[in-house]
């Protein structure tokens, strides 16, 4: 069972971010799925490493978005942003330090750490009408920027 499920609610009518954020869901499934498995360590810090490289990619896209926009919430927003790659790191420390894992701790934090930013800042920017019409990012650019911050991640 997926820790989370995409609903309508998450949609903001622009197409690659919804994109985006249904990749980071799965990814987050992903992690989730591992993490009861006997000798799947590497491979849990290498999906959280995925994770990191995808959101550290789309909060810079939408950073410029809001930029560009003059989006008066910006460094509100962008603060937290800050704090949850801060906490993705933190997490994927504690993971790789700890003998024993609070399964039920690691896989609540995994799902707040989606859920809460998406559901207060991410909802207040996407309803905005002209955030809808920002320039489409190239496949080749966000994979870039993916790949980039994942190794910058997993170098730490």
């Amino acid at each position: 069972m997926a820790l989370l499920e995409w609903r309508d609610e998450f949609r903001t009518g622009i197409e690659g971010v919804d994109y985006e954020h249904e990749k980071l869901l799965a990814e987050i499934n992903a992690v989730y799925e591992l993490i009861g498995a006997s000798g799947e360590r590497e491979r849990v810090l290498d999906g959280l490493g995925e994770i990191y490289g995808s959101i550290s990619a789309h909060f810079a896209l939408e950073e410029q978005m809001m930029k560009r926009h003059g989006y008066p919430g910006y460094r509100e927003h962008k603060a937290d942003h800050d704090r949850l790659l801060d906490e993705i790191q933190q997490i994927s420390d504690e993971f790789e330090a700890s003998a024993e894992l609070d399964e039920a701790d690691f896989k609540r934090r995994l799902a707040d750490w989606f859920q809460v930013h998406f559901g207060t800042h991410d909802a207040r920017l996407h309803r905005l009408a002209e955030m809808r019409e920002h320039d489409t990012v190239s496949p080749t650019t966000l994979k870039s920027l993916i790949r980039n911050a994942r190794n910058r991640f997993l170098q730490r």
